[in-house]
């Protein structure tokens, strides 16, 4: 797991989420339920994270949630959906999340449901 929190880089927490998102820590946790967001138990402080590049501006990235469905439908569990968004693909070129960053949710949809097959 601590290879994981390596290949992210960097993450935040619960609370500092809540606070960008102008949001109770208890919606955050909501969030997480609802499979909007992934939280980890970081392994050194046993804090539940999230990557920092799923919060865009004052909001959850747009095409995030979805891709996360399509991901967990595929079979996914949250450590190796994190892992494939966050993986460098030469195909892309790139890692997916930077792809969903830049507005390419259908490409990433895409490749993630032929995975499933």
């Amino acid at each position: 797991m601590s290879e994981l929190f390596e290949l992210v880089g960097e993450w935040t927490t619960i609370p500092d989420i809540a606070e960008a998102l102008d949001l109770k820590v208890t919606k955050v946790h909501a969030l997480i339920t609802d499979g909007q967001l992934i939280a980890l138990r970081d392994p050194e402080t046993n804090v539940r994270k999230i990557p920092a590049l799923f919060i865009s501006d004052t909001r959850v990235l747009d095409p995030l949630p979805g891709t996360l469905q399509v991901l967990k439908d595929a079979g996914f569990s949250a450590e190796e959906a994190i892992k494939w968004l966050y993986t460098e693909d030469d195909s892309l070129p790139g890692r997916p999340i930077d792809a969903l960053i830049d507005g390419r949710k259908t490409e990433i949809r895409r490749r993630a449901q032929a995975m499933a097959w």
